[in-house]
């Protein structure tokens, strides 16, 4: 534990509830981050696990302390519907056979346990869906999205990867705004009980991403690109084509829309990323 001029730093596992109820127990909000992500090579079970139990806790906790949550969702859930995707689309999840749709099946599991708690215990919550967020300090590898992993091989000068044929899109957001977004989402009696997009709508190809972060980090050549064919991570993996969201709610609930265009939130990606290169 850290504690400095009113500030306490815990490090605790979400799975374990004890630890959970004791630092809650002063808290008015929380803000619940903490999340396994989509299985490429295996481990599903302990994304089901941890997503699944971790959630159940926050929940039971901030019910026996009166906090608000701030469930953080993921655009995942909106599976292979068909873009922009709207916060009451239904949602269109693959087979129980793809390994890769336990990520989305948790976390959809997860925001019905959020609106149970909210309208059966009178918890405050607010389910926010995260579309694709980058920026300084994210994890260094496919964890912390494509960009982090393609800034690191050019600067290394290495093969970009890119899997599949690098057509899919993605909408990316900066860190700084979706903080915004968050602590907006926080603030505001309106948006509890109801789920809301956040992202840009600002659509961009892989491809094309991991060409803008090669021009930006040396203008005088194009990346080196290499296609890595989804049959090699197993499991019949699949992947979505496109994922944009429909921002109409956010800025109606929240007055939010993103502000920082992608070459410059890159950039300063960038810089960070050269100042810790050899940091693991």
């Amino acid at each position: 534990m850290i504690e400095k001029d009113g500030f306490r730093f815990l490090e605790n596992d979400v799975s374990d509830f004890k630890s959970l109820t004791e630092a809650f127990e002063k808290t008015s909000i929380i803000f619940h981050l903490a999340a396994r992500k989509i299985p490429r090579y295996g481990d599903a079970l302990s994304t089901l696990k941890v997503n699944n139990e971790g959630t159940k806790n926050v929940f039971e906790a901030a019910a026996a302390h009166n906090c608000k949550v701030v469930l953080a969702s993921t655009s995942d859930v909106y599976g292979k519907g068909i873009p922009p995707f709207r916060e009451s689309d239904d949602l269109l999840i693959g087979r129980s056979d793809i390994r890769r749709w336990s990520y989305a099946v948790s976390k959809v599991f997860d925001e019905h346990l959020a609106l149970a708690y909210h309208n059966e215990k009178n918890v405050p919550a607010v389910i926010l869906r995260f579309f694709g967020t980058y920026g300084p300090r994210h994890h260094r590898s496919w964890w912390g999205g494509p960009q982090s992993v393609f800034i690191d091989q050019i600067l290394n000068d290495e093969e970009v990867t890119i899997h599949g044929d690098g057509r899919q899109t993605r909408s990316f957001m900066f860190i700084d705004d979706l903080i915004a977004g968050i602590i907006t989402a926080s603030e505001k009696k309106d948006a509890e009980g109801e789920i809301i997009n956040l992202g840009s709508d600002k659509e961009t190809s892989i491809l094309d991403l991991a060409k803008l972060i090669g021009k930006i980090i040396d203008n005088t050549r194009e990346p080196r690109i290499k296609l890595i064919p989804y049959e090699s991570f197993g499991g019949g993996y699949e992947d979505v084509k496109r994922r944009i969201p429909d921002l109409a709610k956010a800025k109606m609930l929240l007055g939010f829309s993103w502000q920082v265009e992608l070459a410059e939130g890159l950039s300063k990606t960038i810089e960070w990323h050269k100042q810790n290169l050899l940091i693991n």
